[in-house]
């Protein structure tokens, strides 16, 4: 693990201080998992990429509705697409959106402090 410190969209942080499997739930239920997710313990904010998507199985459309941009998720099921998720976006070119996390497994380089037997 690196000590290094990395400024992001919430401000400085410890550059990594985990990695592991995290599954995350959408608003309207649309699941992500990433097998390589970068853990911040003080971090409000996570990013997701295109490329967390697309490994997911969804696609993405951008479209402009009364002068604001949105980022579609969307899947295709028997040559139809559906809009599974609508994220809108900031002035600076990032979509935001609520998640909820299901799971995660993370691997720290913190040491354990172990408690004594129980019985």
């Amino acid at each position: 693990m690196c000590d290094g410190h990395v400024n992001t969209i919430s401000g400085s942080s410890k550059l990594i201080e985990g990695f592991g499997r995290a599954i995350i739930l959408l608003p309207k239920g649309t699941k992500f998992v990433n097998n390589d997710a970068i853990h911040f313990i003080k971090s409000q904010r996570n990013l997701l990429s295109f490329k967390d998507i697309h490994l997911n199985g969804y696609h993405i459309d951008t479209m402009n509705e009364k002068n604001i941009e949105y980022l579609y998720i969307t899947n295709v099921e028997y040559g139809k697409k559906y809009v599974l998720e609508r994220l809108p976006a900031f002035s600076s070119g990032l979509y935001y959106t609520h998640i909820s996390v299901i799971e995660t497994h993370v691997t720290t380089n913190q040491k354990c402090k172990c408690l004594p037997p129980f019985f």
